[in-house]
């Protein structure tokens, strides 16, 4: 028990930098870039030993942005990389659907913005008889 409690802490950085690159995924922003840097940085600091240089989660990120942003070399194995190390599926299908390039809505989502004529059928007019 007391093993879960210690990598708790652990466990939610790194969700928030899941969520960081998620959201530079999603935004593009150069903003949103230094912000997942920076929580890879804080990730980096606890995993690293003392006064030793640990560097994997700042330079996977930066590798990871430029791969979103098709700036990097090998832009697809960056990322199929980073979506087999989600275990939240959740999050896997929401950075699948950022990174996607052609950014057409799924097909749910295009059914529901068919214009829809019938929208006020069966309701009473608001009409007062005076």
């Amino acid at each position: 028990m007391r093993s879960e409690t210690a990598t708790e802490p652990q466990g939610r950085l790194l969700r928030a930098w899941q969520l960081a690159v998620l959201r530079f995924a999603v935004t593009l922003d150069d903003d949103d870039r230094m912000h997942a840097l920076g929580v890879a940085g804080e990730v980096d600091r606890l995993g690293g030993a003392s006064g030793a240089a640990f560097h994997f989660f700042r330079r996977t990120t930066a590798e990871l942005c430029a791969a979103i942003s098709a700036e990097g070399t090998d832009q697809d194995a960056v990322i199929q990389r980073f979506l087999a190390q989600l275990d939240n599926p959740r999050l896997r299908r929401a950075f699948e659907a950022a990174i996607t390039r052609d950014r057409t809505p799924p097909k749910i989502v295009t059914s529901r913005l068919k214009p829809r004529n019938d929208l006020w059928r069966g309701l009473p007019s608001r009409r007062t008889g005076t």
